[in-house]
């Protein structure tokens, strides 16, 4: 069965390469296949670390609280760079620029992530849970593809860590 530590670790080397794809799009029509790809993934996956990992660490990390609510913090920024960029043209400059923050503040995302949230998740979650939350995980993208039935708006980070904790 799968980890949901290395899912979520799978997801972040995929945002990285969609990343660096765009910076290898020659024309607007492939940055708009790669970033509308890359940005459904970024909404698909806050998402699904907002219904399965977060809420388990909230209850049971060191700093599970913290983490949970920068995480949600980083998550309504990345979603926010998302919305603008759908305002401009694809390859614009205000097109560009929001890209850009939704990259940034990916990478400020994952780093954190990885280095606080999953390995104080790892330190506190057993094998069993760690399985069971792998297999929730893939359950969530089967249940929801191309984000079907998600809907991608911003949490406030104060009551979803109330309402989990």
């Amino acid at each position: 069965m799968d980890d949901i530590t290395a899912l979520i670790l799978d997801d972040h080397h995929a945002f990285r390469v969609g990343f660096a794809r765009l910076d290898d799009a020659r024309d607007n029509a492939d940055l708009a296949a790669v970033w509308d790809d890359l940005a459904l993934h970024l909404d698909i996956h806050a998402e699904a670390e907002e219904a399965i990992l977060y809420p388990h660490l909230v209850k049971h990390g060191d700093d599970g609280e913290d983490e949970t609510d920068d995480a949600i913090r980083d998550h309504n920024k990345i979603r926010d760079a998302i919305e603008e960029a759908k305002k401009h043209p694809v390859g614009s400059d205000a097109w560009w620029q929001a890209v850009g923050t939704a990259r940034s503040e990916n990478s400020e995302h994952l780093a954190e992530e990885e280095d606080e949230a999953l390995a104080d998740f790892r330190r506190h979650a057993s094998t069993e849970l760690r399985a069971e939350l792998g297999a929730r995980w893939l359950r969530f993208y089967g249940e929801h593809p191309r984000g079907r039935g998600l809907r991608f708006t911003d949490k406030d980070p104060g009551r979803y860590v109330r309402e989990h904790r």
